[in-house]
């Protein structure tokens, strides 16, 4: 730091010192003749990956063509130096520093008094205080000049936080991950097709802390649009877009009823479905195991003896017999349906029953035949199971 201080000052002594000096080397011998030129110090700026060239220019190459010595040193600390490239013995050197190696080299015409440095595509690593010493025959020439490297802020990332609905609020983020501080963000609306940008709605806020976002209260379809972020600084600028699309409530609700809808429609069709199956199932399981058992049949109505002669008799009769046949051809169908999937039974032999004239059934054992014959009558002789037929 001290030497740095030592150094500004005879910048700014310089022409005085330079004057002193050419006196006092008029008037002493030749061999005592020390010469120290030490100009104002320079600053350049340049962005990375472009090309530069560090001035630095003596008179001494005159006096002594095998004896000029030029060396360009980079600032590396505050009390440690690099050489960058030298002229020594007639031979340039330019391999010392390994992030620089083939990057840097002399002017063509160093030996004739100019002995810049030209640095081609410049790297942030290249930035710092540079020296250039030329020497010759006793007699120094320095000159100081800081380079600063200037990074253009890397292509930002541009998202949105927050819900996107109608009424409610986001906010749009914007970042550089890299680039020469300070990195300034602004933000801007994209107004038509053709990229033409204007002011944020007057709804907007901008966060003061952190310029790369910005707030959109209360939305609605009048902010919806493109945006565009802008981050740059003095190297240069890099930008991204992000489209708003708002959300309209009503719609939110209709999507939301219409999946609702869906999932009940589904599950009604998996529930009939179920339920159809399992019908089915049961209908299956019922005829597999019908009982195995002889249904007894409804009793039929009981025949009685009729006179020949009687119409009256005679019709109802033959109503009565039709029903009675009607009857036993149904119990008889059902009968043989329950018989074919069961082993045969032991049927007893059929009861036979007689009836009087008004259709009581009579003893047997009290039955006169002879007055039977008297009144005209014949007995008739119905089996007591079934009792489907009555004799006209």
């Amino acid at each position: 730091m001290t030497l740095l201080v030592v150094l500004g000052m005879l910048g700014l002594l310089a022409g005085s010192v330079q004057y002193a000096l050419q006196i006092s080397a008029s008037q002493a011998p030749s061999t005592f003749c020390y010469i120290w030129v030490s100009e104002a110090q320079t600053e350049f700026k340049r962005v990375a990956e472009e090309n530069v060239t560090l001035p630095c220019h003596h008179r001494l190459g005159l006096l002594e063509p095998k004896s000029l010595d030029i060396e360009w040193l980079l600032q590396v600390s505050e009390v440690d130096q690099k050489v960058v490239i030298t002229y020594s013995g007639g031979k340039v050197y330019n391999d010392f520093k390994v992030e620089q190696k083939g990057r840097v080299s002399f002017n063509s015409n160093f030996l004739a008094g100019d002995a810049s440095l030209q640095i081609i595509f410049l790297q942030p690593s290249d930035a710092g205080q540079y020296t250039c010493k030329v020497k010759n025959a006793g007699q120094y020439e320095w000159t100081h000049i800081t380079l600063k490297v200037l990074e253009k802020p890397a292509k930002p990332k541009c998202w949105i936080e927050g819900d996107l609905s109608e009424g409610k609020e986001v906010s749009l983020q914007c970042n550089s991950a890299s680039g020469t501080a300070p990195i300034t963000y602004q933000w801007q609306r994209i107004t038509d097709e053709e990229g033409k940008v204007g002011h944020l709605p007057p709804t907007s806020r901008v966060n003061i802390s952190n310029p790369g976002q910005v707030l959109l209260k209360n939305l609605t379809q009048m902010v919806a649009g493109s945006y565009q972020c802008t981050a740059y600084n003095e190297a240069g600028q890099e930008s991204c877009t992000v489209q708003v699309k708002v959300r309209y409530a009503q719609n939110i609700g209709m999507v939301a009823g219409a999946v609702t809808g869906g999932l009940v429609g589904l599950c009604l069709i998996l529930l009939s479905v179920r339920l159809t199956m399992k019908r089915k199932e049961k209908k299956r399981y019922e005829e597999e195991d019908t009982p195995n058992e002889i249904r007894e049949d409804a009793e039929a109505p009981k025949a009685r003896l009729v006179k020949p002669g009687s119409s009256s008799s005679g019709s109802r009769s033959s109503r009565s017999g039709s029903s009675s046949t009607r009857s036993t051809a149904n119990s008889a169908s059902r009968s043989q349906r329950t018989l074919s999937t069961e082993a045969t039974p032991q049927i007893a032999p059929p009861r036979y029953t007689q009836v009087d004239a008004e259709g009581k059934e009579m003893d047997p054992k009290k039955v006169d035949h002879a007055s039977l014959k008297k009144t005209g009558a014949s007995p008739i002789m119905v089996p007591a199971q079934s009792r489907a037929f009555q004799t006209v």
